[in-house]
């Protein structure tokens, strides 16, 4: 018998090797055909040779037997990168993608039955349609592989198919008109059609309902539309089910209630609202549920802890409210819950200590008010073996840190952020030598940093700010942090204080040191670390130069702050390589010269507030053939000069620039009308002349336009009326305009703040300025420059930009220039004073509800204060001064409550102030130089509300107030007068004694050349 299975296995052998004598030849000229169209930046192809079976190529399977090919291995083979990616992985990710084409080559593997494209860069291209003719394939992979527009409903043809994910990347976009094809595959167990947009497909749940093998389905931001559940259910396969980040409403999950078989359910991030689904109540095998970023907002209902097989549970960032329930520990499955971001209240129950399977915990931001000695303790008992993650963040918690810390052996992630935790950080957190994640900041710890900190060996993200610790800390403390990639103790007066020559045994990734002491010194260590990406050191003493090996280090940073220091020298070159698409803060230091050559990569630029001097040549125009990224530039407050050169074309992709408070002169560039992005433009304090080029109406997209204090002339432009929808704020204050308030300045729908005084203006007012929409709304706030600047890099880097020197525009409100950053949302303001504007106050002025500051001071107005005045309740600063109005103060304007600041001084009104708490507590400067009687005035009224003992038509008390402050001005006009002359000269007698010297000898010579005048004349 063993003789005739020898023979057999002889006999297979044979027929084995005779069937495989290696690839298929035509399927290897397909392969190569495929190959060509592709683009591999990392040689991943390098092994796909003519000198190689394909069989033996790097992603290829073949069939043991006949040598076909039936298996593609294409996906990308790094591993995304994670949030400790250091810039080297990421590159490295970026550049093992393939890109290029699609050959239709592939159609000639007629045994293929595997396709996995997925995490590659095809850079826009269609999903091509011939795959669906590929009819051996089981599997097909194509997400987050780049591919965009419509998806083929030739795919419908692969019967076959068991396995189809197209999940669309964020930058991608994929959408389906009409999903009737998926009905042709029966077999589909698994589909992901993630991030792809399915907003007409109104079928969608009526197809799917079809595909009875169904097990896994993913339709996570497909913004799904709301549809009728189907009358009979087919799903019976499913057991995971992910529609989260759609806008789902609670009228459409009824169905979902039916499928007895779900293990898994992700509902986050949609619309519902009210009480907890009570269908979920008898999902008894569900194992994940996520029910996170919604509006619940009732109580944890008792039933939802009976889900015993649940390990998984999010209601983070709901609504959610009550006491936490005991029923809590009977969850005996539990490894995950997730309670933050509600606003539950009460302590932790002791019943928790029975979930021994518990690996995180997080109620962070619900308002327990328990100590956390109480806490730990009643995690303390089986929990302390199995703990990786305890979150605690936002919560109202007071007691000390515990000294029990050191029975946590195997914790992993301790997160006690936004806490009122306060006392020392004890000696025994150096015994939590698992720790990879430990968050303590924006809590009242105190004391200094323990040095066992050091200890902890596996610590790669540690955030210690925005507490009160002090003291210094030292190398000892990072002596075995050899893991550690983030590091933050912002805001805490601690002193770092190591050798000039240390060398870190780690190598950062992100390094926040905000306010702490690290100067007067740079800090040389930085030079060791090769993959910083995020580096914050400002406001932290340093008054040395950088280094010029900074420039040139390893590492490419995308947020780089060293602002608010004193660091001096000239700012080089900055360089491609070290800044790509980054984020560069260097304003309020003391750099000085002339500005550097930038490199084209650099999205944010803030140099303000230096002491750089020179032209905007260098910088603006030392690139004339190169597209700059940068869209936001800020070099206000320096000292260059020069005319503002017309290089503005290749900057395309600005959104805010600040060139305020220099010394430009000459004329606005007209390529600045190519910055079409533009959304914030900053001129102001400058000695600009001539006239607004009508280039600059091609901006449309600007919000805030700020050309304060130059020296422009002309009539104001109509077309700024019909080409700015979106024009928030306009300061055309402190020039020399002319003409007509041009009624077209009326089509400003979104206008919140408009600045002409201090021009040359005349004509009346516009009747038209009711239509000044966003100043009839008297309540919510809209998208102003602030918001947008914050939404204009789309990026994680900039949320953490201090963008209030990019949104500054400085407002003329109660009396005095005020600058405006992060309320300037909420400012409502009209300035027309110091021009020459005449007739009366138009009645429709009081239709602007909104409003919260109106100047029309210094003009030739006549006529009335407008009857309804009253109804502007959120006004709160009115000057009418110097002008020629009339009549009596109108009663409404008792009502103004929010009123702080009122001057009526020098117009012709008469009668009795009106009585309120915001008129009579005023000065009674605000109401001189008129024929007005009662407080604060010390004018009384007689029966008929005029001023007793009257003479000329003016008080004698308004006229002794008026001449007391006349010499009260006079004398001290003269003693500051005389010491200004008199100090100097006490000072420095000797420099004086020679400017008086020479003052005397050009009178002497000013009187012979008269008298030689004369006498020429006389003659």
């Amino acid at each position: 018998m063993s003789a005739i299975l020898m023979v057999l296995f002889f006999c297979l052998a044979i027929v084995n090797i005779s069937f495989n004598e290696g690839c298929i030849e035509s399927e290897r000229r397909a392969l190569f055909m495929f190959k060509q169209d592709l683009i591999n930046h990392a040689n991943r192809l390098a092994s796909w040779t003519v000198d190689k079976d394909c069989c033996d190529w790097v992603g290829v399977v073949c069939d043991n037997v006949t040598g076909h090919v039936l298996q593609l291995h294409l996906t990308n083979p790094l591993s995304t990168p994670n949030t400790f990616a250091s810039p080297a992985e990421n590159e490295a990710f970026e550049r093992s993608k393939l890109r290029g084409k699609i050959n239709p080559s592939l159609l000639m593997l007629k045994h293929l039955n595997y396709l996995d494209l997925s995490n590659n860069a095809f850079e826009g291209i269609p999903i091509p349609k011939f795959l669906g003719s590929i009819e051996s394939l089981r599997y097909l992979n194509l997400s987050r592989a780049g591919f965009e527009g419509f998806v083929p409903h030739q795919l419908g043809n692969l019967s076959s198919l068991q396995i189809l994910d197209l999940h669309a990347d964020d930058e991608s976009y994929l959408y389906v008109a009409n999903l009737q094809w998926l009905s042709g595959l029966s077999s589909l167990e698994h589909l992901d059609l993630g991030n792809v947009n399915l907003t007409k497909v109104s079928n969608w749940l009526k197809v799917l309902n079809t595909l009875p093998s169904l097990q896994k389905l993913y339709m996570l931001g497909c913004q799904l539309p709301q549809v009728s559940p189907p009358t009979n259910l087919n799903l019976s396969s499913l057991a995971i089910l992910d529609l989260s980040f759609n806008s789902l409403e609670n009228t459409l999950v009824d169905w979902i209630f039916q499928l007895k078989s779900l293990v898994s359910l992700d509902l986050s991030s949609n619309n519902f609202q009210g009480c907890i689904f009570d269908g979920l109540e008898n999902m008894t095998s569900l194992t994940h549920l996520d029910l996170s970023d919604n509006l619940f907002n009732s109580s944890i209902p008792d039933w939802l802890y009976n889900l015993n097989s649940l390990q998984f549970l999010s209601l983070r960032s709901n609504n959610l409210q009550g006491l936490i329930s005991s029923a809590v520990g009977n969850m005996s499955s539990a490894v995950s819950l997730d309670f933050s971001g509600n606003e539950l209240e009460g302590k932790i129950p002791r019943s928790m200590g029975n979930l021994c399977n518990l690996k995180s915990i997080d109620y962070s931001g619900v308002n327990l008010s328990q100590d956390i000695s109480d806490i730990l303790e009643i995690l303390s008992g089986c929990v302390s073996k199995q703990l990786d993650f305890l979150g605690l963040g936002g919560c109202q918690l007071s007691g000390q840190l515990i000294n029990r810390l050191g029975c946590f052996k195997n914790l992993k992630v301790l997160a006690l952020d936004n806490n009122s935790i306060s006392g020392p950080i004890p000696w025994s957190i150096g015994q939590l030598s698992s720790l990879s994640v430990l968050i303590l900041s924006r809590n009242k710890l105190t004391g200094h940093l323990p040095k066992s900190v050091g200890l902890l060996a596996n610590l790669e993200l540690f955030t210690i700010g925005f507490n009160l610790l002090s003291g210094v800390v030292s190398e000892i403390h990072f002596d075995n942090l050899t893991k550690l990639k983030a590091l933050s103790a912002s805001r805490n007066p601690l002193v770092l204080k190591v050798s000039p020559n240390w060398f870190p045994p780690f190598q950062l990734i992100t390094l926040h040191l905000i306010s702490s002491h690290i100067g007067p010194q740079f800090p040389l260590w930085l030079g060791s670390q090769k993959y910083l990406t995020h580096v914050d050191i400002s406001n932290s003493g340093i008054s040395d130069s950088i280094p010029s090996w900074f420039w040139n280090s390893p590492f490419q940073v995308q947020y780089f702050n060293l602002s608010h220091n004193q660091i001096h020298g000239q700012i080089p070159d900055i360089p491609r390589t070290a800044f790509v698409d980054s984020v560069i803060d260097l304003s309020f230091n003391n750099f000085s010269g002339p500005l550097p050559q930038v490199s084209s990569n650099v999205s944010f630029l803030d140099l303000s507030n230096n002491f750089l001097f020179g032209s905007l040549f260098p910088l603006l125009c030392h690139k004339l053939k190169e597209t700059m990224k940068t869209k936001i530039l800020i070099l206000g407050k320096n000292f260059l000069f020069g005319e503002i050169p017309n290089c503005w074309m290749n900057w395309q992709n600005l959104m805010i620039l600040n060139l305020e408070n220099n010394k430009f002169i000459g004329r606005i560039p007209s390529s600045m009308g190519t910055l079409h992005s533009l959304q914030s433009l900053h001129l102001n304090g400058n000695q600009l002349s001539g006239e607004i080029p009508l280039s600059l109406k091609n901006c449309t997209n600007l919000v805030l336009l700020d050309l304060n204090d130059n020296e422009l002339y002309g009539h104001i432009p109509k077309w700024l009326g019909h080409d700015f929808p979106k024009l928030k704020v306009l300061i055309l204050r402190s020039n020399k305009f002319s003409g007509y308030i041009p009624d077209q300045l009326c089509g400003l729908d979104s206008l919140q703040v408009l600045d002409l005084a201090y021009n040359n203006l005349f004509g009346s007012l516009p009747r038209c300025l009711s239509n000044f929409s966003a100043m009839v709304k008297t309540s919510g706030t809209t998208e102003t420059d602030i918001t947008l600047a914050a939404s204009i890099l789309n990026s994680q880097i900039f949320e953490k930009i201090n963008i209030s020197s990019s949104c500054v525009a400085s407002i003329m409100m109660k009396g005095q220039m005020l600058e405006y950053s992060t309320t300037l949302d909420l400012v409502r303001s009209i300035d027309f004073s110091n021009n020459k504007l005449s007739g009366e106050i138009p009645v429709e002025v009081t239709n602007l509800l909104g409003l919260r500051s109106l100047n029309l001071s210094n003009n030739l107005l006549t006529g009335t204060i407008p009857k309804n005045i009253g109804l502007m309740g959120t006004l709160e600063s009115v000057d009418f001064s110097l002008n020629k109005l009339s009549g009596r103060i109108p009663e409404s304007m008792s009502t103004l409550t929010f009123l702080n600041h009122l001057n009526l001084s020098y117009n012709n009104l008469i009668g009795q102030i009106p009585l309120s708490t915001q008129l009579q507590s005023l000065e009674p400067s605000n109401f001189v130089g008129n024929q007005l009687c009662g407080l604060p005035l010390p004018n009384k009224c007689s029966a008929n509300g005029t001023i007793q003992n009257s003479r000329n038509g003016k008080g004698e008390n308004d006229k002794g107030f008026v001449t007391h402050w006349f010499w009260f001005g006079m004398a001290y006009g003269f003693v500051v007068g005389f010491w200004s002359v008199f100090l100097p000269l006490v000072i420095d007698r000797r420099r004086w004694r020679s400017i008086c010297a020479l003052f005397t000898f050009q009178k002497n010579l000013e009187i012979d050349n008269f008298t030689n005048a004369g006498f020429n004349k006389i003659m």
